[in-house]
Parts: structure tokens; C-alpha cells; sequence
């Protein structure tokens, strides 16, 4: 299995050899993103599955079970990536799923319900700064405006998906029946240390932390640093200052009082007029908030909101909070959830129960299916970068993570 997983890793990245690799760009609806599908349509035919591509580009590769009347068993991810990003991050849940159906083949396993590998287009926000627009599509979850969201070179999306033969008109046909599944389960690299630090083998995803994001605006007046009076100044860089390490302290202490991580950022800053010779005139900071506990995100949105109003009493700055995003988080699926632990357990691997900080297309296929998500780790939780990693071995626990889950799931109870 490790030869086959280090050759189809190699050939769903397009490179020779991963250790030579210096970065991949794959972004949404490119020839790159297609490319690297058309190699998983050729890995997955030459398994005996068959191949269905729906109205927003996602490719779903299917293995008939013995009741094709049954909701399928599914796994998948994306092969899209951010700017010269690793070649995991996605890729390795693809990658899983189809070596499980590999395994299940070479055993002679006959499945019920049929089983179908999923890879979701366009993931990734590093393009459109938008993400998970396939599996937006096939869950029904597509806002149809964001088709003229624009990209950096100010293609939009609708075009772009229009280079690529699809139609954005015709994207809600993408949309997948209610009974289509019976489960969906994604696999990804964990992006972070837990595993790794706590010497487990995989993770076992409870919930996703969404966010609450916050632009929070600070009007001062401008004018010529050399000739301008200290005590004349209405410096809206000085105003909002404090609130930077604000964030950081609060959120930490928060941490301290509470068994439910809650994490915040300081992540933005647009300073104006930006000049060398000029006091800032208007300084915007945005914040990103995230928990799976959504109290803990309102009580740090709360206590930022009220600092912002103290900073405003104190200075002739005047200040200004729009909240650009507040999400509800994901609970996945408690059954599955246990089921997945069990059997991990059972193939005598150590799983951490654990909650994703990053959001998945299984965020979307949760809203309609019992959904579930495992973590693999990544050496020093390092993604989004060229150095990303996952050993071989750490793979091959996921593709027994994932043959397990289809062998279980696939037979009727």
C-alpha cells in the first residue's frame, strides 16, 4: 500500500517525486485544479469505479454496492490549493479514500450500499476569497451572487467556471438528493500539533470553530507629521493601538477560566492615507474570532465591542464596529463521531477526540448527511506551505481509518 500511496500521491500533484517538489498553485477552476482531477478520474477507473461530474465540477467516483437503491457511503476532499501550498492539504483525503477502496477490492469485499469518492472543486478561498464552492453546490448551499466575486486579476467566478465548460446558471443542479447519502466522511491533515504532541495516532473531529469577524474602524484627522503639534494630533494609529494586545490578553485569560478553546486575531490592518510624511487619518483592523463554543465567541466579540467604546471616551477618535461574519459552529455527527473512535480503536490506533479550528467541505455535507472528519498529522502541524508533510505511515493509518468506515457503514444494520 505504501508504494501505491507514494506513486498516486506523486501523480495527484503532477511531479515526479514529492521530495523535489518546491510548492504547488493549483487554485480554483484553473487547468492545474483539472489536471490534477483528470489524474484522479484515470486512478479511480482503473480501481472499476465509475465517474459522474456534476453542474459545479465536482467529481464523484462510485463503486456500485450490491443495493443501488441504498444512500451511498462517501469520503472525498479537494485537490485545489492555496499559493504555492503543499501537496496534502486536501490531496490526502482524496488520496485515502480511493487507497481504502483499493484495499476493499484487493480483499474481494462486496459492498451493499455503494460506496463513491468525492473530490469537491474549488476548496480553497486563496482565489475568489471565497471557499468550499463545490460542496456549497452539491449541498444546496450556494449563494447564487457571489458568481461575480472576482479574483486578482478580476476574472470572476462565473467566468472562470465558464473556462472550465461549466455554466454558473446551471450550478444548482448540482445539488444532491436528500437519500443520497447514508455518510460522509472527510479525511485531512490536522494543521496543527495536538496529535503530534499528544502521540496519537489520528483525530477524531467533534466540532468545527467558525467565526465571528469584526472590522472595527478608527476615524482620526489627518495631517503633516513635521509641522502638526503633539497635543494637537488626532492620530487614529495611536487611538486603536491598544486594542491589538487587547485582544491577545483577553482571549487568553479567557482561555485560562474555560475547558472550550477560544481563539482570537488581530489579522488585518488598512492604515490611511499610508503616507510617510502624513498622521494616519483612518486605521480598520479586522479581527477573526473562532470557538465551537459560539458564547465564548459572542463573550470576546462583547469585550472588544465595550473596549472599543472606553477607547472611544478617552480620545477624540471616533470609532466604529461592523461585524462582517458570525457562523454558527459545527457539531458533527455524535453517532458517527463514536463509531469512527470504535473503530480506530479496534485497528489498535489511538484516536483524539478533538475540535477542528479550520473549516472543511465537511461543514457544508454536515447540514444534510451525518457527517464525520478524521485528522492525520502533519509534521510540526505546518500547512498552507511547500514544506508541508505527512508521512507514509501516517497515511496508511488513514486509508485503514477509511477502509474501516466503508466496510462498517456499508452494510445494511
Amino acid at each position: 500500500m505504501k508504494q501505491w500511496l507514494k506513486e498516486t500521491l506523486d501523480d495527484l500533484n503532477l511531479v515526479d517525486d514529492m521530495a523535489s517538489a518546491q510548492g504547488f498553485t493549483r487554485l480554483s477552476y484553473t487547468a492545474e485544479e483539472d489536471e490534477s482531477i483528470a489524474v484522479f478520474k484515470g486512478k479511480a477507473e482503473s480501481l472499476g469505479l465509475s465517474i459522474r461530474e456534476d453542474e459545479a465540477g465536482n467529481v464523484t467516483a462510485r463503486w456500485e454496492g450490491s443495493d443501488s437503491s441504498l444512500p451511498a457511503v462517501a469520503s472525498g476532499s479537494h485537490l485545489d490549493t492555496v499559493v504555492n501550498g503543499g501537496g496534502y492539504d486536501g490531496v490526502a483525503g482524496v488520496l485515502t479514500a480511493l487507497g481504502a477502496i483499493k484495499q476493499l477490492k484487493d480483499e474481494g469485499f462486496t459492498p451493499e450500499h455503494s460506496l463513491e469518492v468525492i473530490v469537491f472543486r474549488s476548496e480553497e478561498s486563496a482565489r475568489f476569497g471565497v471557499s468550499t464552492v463545490g460542496s456549497k453546490g452539491m449541498t444546496g448551499l450556494l449563494d447564487d451572487s457571489i458568481g461575480d466575486v472576482p479574483d486578482f486579476e478580476n476574472v470572476s467566478i462565473k467566468e472562470a467556471v465558464q473556462s472550465c465548460g461549466y455554466n454558473w446558471s446551471d450550478f444548482s443542479k448540482a445539488e444532491r438528493d436528500q437519500n443520497a447519502f447514508k455518510s460522509f466522511v472527510e479525511l485531512h491533515i490536522e494543521q496543527g500539533t495536538q496529535i503530534e504532541e499528544n502521540s496519537y495516532d489520528v483525530g477524531v473531529v467533534n466540532g468545527i470553530a467558525t467565526p465571528i469577524r469584526l472590522k472595527v474602524k478608527a476615524q482620526g484627522k489627518a495631517g503633516h507629521t513635521g509641522t502638526t503639534p503633539m497635543d494637537k494630533r488626532n492620530d487614529a494609529f495611536v487611538a486603536i493601538a491598544p486594542l491589538v494586545p487587547y485582544v491577545q490578553a483577553f482571549t487568553k485569560q479567557l482561555n485560562e477560566e474555560q475547558k472550550t478553546p477560544v481563539v482570537a486575531t488581530v489579522s488585518t490592518v488598512d492604515l490611511s492615507p499610508n503616507v510617510m510624511n502624513v498622521i494616519p487619518d483612518t486605521v480598520e483592523i479586522g479581527i477573526d474570532i473562532r470557538s465551537v463554543d459560539d458564547d465564548l465567541k459572542k463573550r470576546v466579540a462583547d469585550a472588544i465591542r465595550s473596549y472599543v467604546a472606553k477607547l472611544e471616551e478617552t480620545s477624540t477618535t471616533q470609532f466604529e464596529i461592523e461585524e462582517l461574519v458570525n457562523n454558527s459552529s459545527i457539531l458533527l455527527d455524535q453517532d458517527l463521531r463514536q463509531s469512527l473512535v470504535q473503530l480506530g480503536k479496534d485497528l489498535d490506533l489511538q484516536p483524539l477526540v478533538m475540535d477542528s479550528g479550520a473549516g472543511h467541505d465537511v461543514m457544508n455535507m454536515s447540514t444534510k448527511w451525518p457527517s464525520g472528519l478524521l485528522f492525520i498529522p502533519c509534521r510540526d502541524g505546518l500547512s498552507h506551505h511547500p514544506d508541508e508533510y505527512a508521512t507514509l505511515d501516517d497515511l496508511e493509518k488513514g486509508v485503514q481509518m477509511l477502509t474501516a468506515y466503508y466496510k462498517n457503514l456499508s452494510q445494511s444494520e
